[in-house]
């Protein structure tokens, strides 16, 4: 039987003014002044203080004080009051879950989210057989014991459930980001400022102040309210009260049981999945399966499964199963590199990666060709380092002609492996004499099209019209689903503020019938509709442009009225505003952000006679390929 691993809820350490010397002064003198020593009170919220200042926030303490009067509740004050203060009133935990299935030993193993947010849709639907007409054995807790059955398939659904004392999920968001990465980098600011976060993915990713410290509603309104006192706007406190929540609910000989966890091992080491209800989707993977609770008040299926099999249901759907050899051989390379080095990125859902790409596409096995596999056999166990580590294997579809270094994409410390390298081995570039960062030189670098590793693809080279009303809307949602502002009416102009020497834009700026906003780099693709990389320049566009087929209206024969401005005095005023453009085509080559291996290039490397190993020297310079067992591996988030 499967071992199970019990989850508790956070506790609050110990600690008070006199076992935490270190901090007892600051701590005591605040609790004085709140009329709070030597209570009850001050011996819990004590605790609370002690990770405030521990959190990085000693220097707002006096700052804050009439806030924490404000915000005592009304029981408490009177307590005070009365010299018999209370608690305040526990607050349910955002999750009840008593159990969850535990995970296999480490290994080589993996864990990987392939359905994150189960039970979002109240009809929502998983079904799990085994893929080759075996059984699953399904082990669950029942009335406080472990069970385990054997079955042809499990059927889960979802029930919402009423619970005694209202849920109350609240968290503080320090940052919304489009990308992990720039997630990432978020987090090591607000490290480096005395605040511990976590990373987290609940629609875009997110950076939370970390709710093992600040772990009461007060801590987490403390912070919210020295935030905005500091005038950091984008610090947000999400708050949110249920009166139910959903739990798992399937059967077993006709019998309906309840659940919060199940694990499920097919008999053969693989199973068929299908999600959903009107239209399901269908996948087979290899490993083991634990439904388990999340962060955000639902359900994640993840899959624990040897790094090997994962591989068969990535490899076939990122690089292609058409590929030349050679850039199969690459792909496998540095999707195995890729997966080991980000294995922190749902620590805080307590699985590893996703199934999509955000992190690597990983739709099952059943795509997998004998070529496929041969591939990432060949290359068993090996990975790209830089040092003693894995390095940070990211890879695109098409650059555009230049690679991005990593800096040119999102913050943080470059990567002396991932620089600007000129995709081609026969056009001559020089980024010293003719950097990109001046327009001049990028407009005539996008009229280069031929003799480039991805010349022979769509994306290569692209462009697309769009109108000013098109772009507001579009702008206005994504300032919406990242928790800006978007209190404006119109945009009446864009503009590239800042590109890179290697050619990507890093900052465009919004001119709004409100005011102006700037956008950084990374966040571009998404608060437009056209660019599908940063690798772009935009000009105005004056009127809309014509429909297929359309003919310009002729001049009418009947007579027309005399032209006013012909009969205008020559001294007449004349307007010296610009007119506004009716939207901006955007011209720009390349997709997704450029950084690392092209797959497209790659299929033309490997095309001329390069060996996977060649083409990761082309893009990857300075490291080196070697087993896994010589690299570092970190499942925690390196902040």
């Amino acid at each position: 039987m499967d071992a199970l691993r019990l989850v508790t809820s956070r506790r609050i350490a110990s600690g008070d003014c006199v076992t935490d010397a270190e901090r007892r002064n600051d701590v005591c003198l605040f609790f004085v002044e709140l009329g709070l020593e030597g209570s009850e009170t001050m011996a819990k919220d004590m605790r609370i203080w002690q990770r405030l200042l521990r959190g990085g926030l000693a220097a707002m303490t006096i700052a804050l004080m009439p806030v924490a009067r404000a915000m005592m509740t009304p029981a408490t004050t009177a307590a005070v009051a009365q010299g018999n203060p209370a608690a305040p009133a526990p607050v349910a935990p955002a999750s009840q879950t008593p159990e969850t299935p535990a995970p296999e030993s480490f290994n080589n193993r993996i864990h990987v989210g392939v359905v994150q947010r189960f039970g979002e849709i109240p009809q929502d639907r998983l079904i799990l057989r085994d893929a080759n007409g075996g059984s699953v054995r399904v082990t669950f807790e029942r009335n406080g014991q472990m069970e385990t059955r054997n079955l042809d398939a499990i059927a889960i659904e979802l029930d919402e459930i009423p619970v005694e004392t209202p849920i109350i999920d609240d968290r503080i968001v320090l940052s919304v980001h489009r990308s992990f990465e720039s997630a990432e980098a978020s987090a090591r600011d607000w490290n480096a400022r005395g605040i511990a976060t976590e990373v987290a993915q609940p629609d875009r990713w997110e950076v939370w102040a970390d709710r093992d410290t600040y772990d009461s509603p007060l801590l987490r309104q403390m912070l919210a309210e020295s935030a905005k006192a500091a005038e950091i706007d984008k610090v947000g406190l999400f708050e949110r009260t249920r009166d139910r929540r959903v739990q798992l609910a399937w059967k077993v000989l006709g019998e309906t049981i309840r659940g919060d966890a199940i694990a499920i091992v097919p008999s053969s080491g693989a199973a068929k999945i299908e999600h959903g209800v009107t239209r399901p989707e269908r996948y087979t993977y290899g490993g083991t399966f634990y439904l388990q609770p999340n962060t955000y008040g639902t359900y994640t299926l993840v899959n624990h499964v040897s790094i090997e099999t994962y591989l068969r249901g990535v490899v076939p759907y990122e690089i292609g199963t058409g590929a030349p050899y050679a850039a199969i051989e690459a792909q496998a390379i540095i999707a195995r590199t890729y997966a080991l080095r980000n294995l922190h990125r749902f620590a805080v859902d307590g699985y590893e990666l996703c199934a999509d790409t955000h992190c690597q596409a990983y739709w099952g096995i059943t795509a997998a060709t004998a070529t496929t596999d041969r591939a990432i056999a060949a290359t068993a166990g090996q990975v790209l380092a830089y040092g003693d580590k894995p390095i940070d294997a990211l890879y695109s579809s098409t650059t555009g002609g230049f690679t991005a270094p990593f800096e040119d994409v999102w913050r943080g410390e470059s990567r002396p492996y991932l620089r600007a390298i000129l995709d081609s081995v026969s056009v001559n570039w020089d980024l010293e004499t003719k950097p990109l960062s001046e327009e001049e030189n990028f407009r005539q670098f996008m009229t280069l099209e031929k003799n480039f590793n991805e010349s022979e693809w769509e994306t290569f080279r692209w462009r697309e019209k769009t109108s000013l009303k098109e772009m507001t809307e579009y702008f206005k949602r994504y300032r919406t689903r990242s928790g800006l502002s978007a209190d404006f009416s119109a945009i009446e102009a864009v503009e590239i503020t800042e590109r890179s020497r290697a050619g990507r834009i890093l900052e465009m700026r919004v001119t709004t019938d409100r005011g102006e906003i700037i956008v950084p780099g990374d966040e571009i693709r998404s608060a437009f509709y056209p660019p599908i990389s940063t690798f772009f320049y935009i000009q105005p566009v004056a009127e809309p442009p014509k429909p297929p087929g359309a003919t310009t209206p002729q001049p009418l024969l009947s007579p027309q009225p005399p032209d006013a401005a012909a009969d205008a005095p020559a001294d007449a005023p004349k307007s010296s505003a610009p007119k506004q453009p009716w939207g901006y085509e955007f011209v720009g080559g390349g997709f997704g952000h450029g950084v690392g291996l092209s797959q497209t290039g790659a299929y033309n490397l490997a095309d001329i006679g390069k060996s996977g190993r060649e083409i990761l020297e082309f893009y990857y310079p300075g490291t080196a390929l070697v087993p896994i067992e010589e690299v570092e591996l970190d499942r925690r988030a390196p902040l």
